[in-house]
């Protein structure tokens, strides 16, 4: 009796060691199912279009625009059947310059000038909670 019991906690143990860790792995991770991306970008301008059927989780993605180091005039516009959607252009330092967060069954537009890296990419995150039937579009120009 004794032997099962320790068994039992060795177990319970064990699951929760294994849960912690995969959470902690799972963390910054965006799992999205039916995703299409669209990229049209020519000299430095042009767009991404992403659609989705389900999000859930966060990531920091990026878009090569090809022109280090250079202030953009960019248009995001974050739309959601349901669920939570939000995305955030970054800094090349990685603070928040601005954040779209669609409602349900609502577009929203914002629009604000955001500084490509180095390499010429312009990063941003996703959120997304629980979000179905949702997409993003990032406009970029010099």
């Amino acid at each position: 009796m004794a032997k099962q019991h320790q068994t039992r906690s060795y177990l319970t143990w064990m699951r929760r060691l294994t849960t912690a860790i995969a959470l902690l792995l799972l963390t910054g991770c965006l799992l999205i199912s039916g995703e299409t991306t669209m990229i049209d970008l020519q000299d430095g301008s042009g767009n991404l279009l992403t659609t989705f059927v389900g999000a859930e989780g966060q990531q920091e993605r990026i878009l090569d625009v090809g022109l280090p180091a250079t202030e953009l005039q960019v248009i995001v516009i974050v739309g959601v059947e349901s669920g939570d959607l939000a995305l955030s252009l970054l800094q090349p330092e990685g603070s928040v310059v601005f954040t779209v967060a669609a409602r349900p069954d609502l577009q929203v537009t914002r629009s604000g000038s955001v500084r490509t890296n180095e390499r010429g990419q312009l990063r941003y995150t996703v959120n997304a909670a629980a979000a179905r039937n949702g997409s993003y579009q990032i406009f970029v120009q010099p």
